[in-house]
């Protein structure tokens, strides 16, 4: 296969579920489909979701990280009931890839952009809170609007977490530029 040499890293699309560990002292994102059990921080490698000591990707593997070539192509991703809660991010492609039609498997990878949808009232989200669910040591996290944080704060839900958009970036070591709904940062 012919090598690519860019001049500059490649960009991508995915969507993710925001996460909080269990002491709320890490955050990060959880894929929505093979590597959802992994999760990674803003800055990362991928690791293979097999347990097999070979370097991402790996051609006769299904490891790596995955994104889609165009913002639109994720957002259409988006309309499946089981992700209307997920966030879209907007990756930079590190280190090798493999490129597909629709889009790249990768080994490292910077979460540049996290676009989060509404508050489930329909309201602009200003934080995380927990979405109910989870995986073993994370508390998968969903946008909630100000109001909805505070009568969340107000029930007796011992496992109740939630923390604000600047706490989250400063809890994953930034730079992350997290935003409401929009346009991807070169246009659709």
């Amino acid at each position: 296969m012919p090598e690519e040499r860019p001049a500059s890293p490649p960009l991508g699309y995915k969507l993710a579920h925001p996460v909080i560990s269990h002491d709320g002292t890490r955050v990060g994102f959880a894929g929505i489909s093979l590597g959802g059990a992994l999760p990674y921080g803003f800055l990362d490698e991928a690791r293979c979701v097999y347990g097999r000591r070979h370097r991402c990707p790996a051609l006769r593997c299904d490891c790596g990280f995955y994104c889609l070539h165009t913002f639109d192509q994720a957002l259409a991703l988006a309309c499946a009931s089981e992700y209307h809660r997920a966030v879209l991010l907007e990756v930079t492609v590190l280190g090798s890839y493999i490129r597909f039609e629709r889009g790249m498997r990768y080994a490292r990878q910077r979460v540049r952009v996290a676009r989060v949808g509404a508050c489930a009232c329909g309201m602009e989200p200003c934080g995380f809170a927990d979405a109910g669910w989870g995986r073993t040591g994370w508390r998968v996290l969903t946008a909630v609007c100000a109001q909805c944080a505070a009568l969340r704060g107000r029930t007796a839900f011992a496992s109740w977490t939630a923390v604000g958009f600047a706490e989250f970036v400063r809890l994953g070591g930034g730079p992350l530029r997290i935003v409401a709904g929009g346009e991807p940062e070169g246009g659709p």
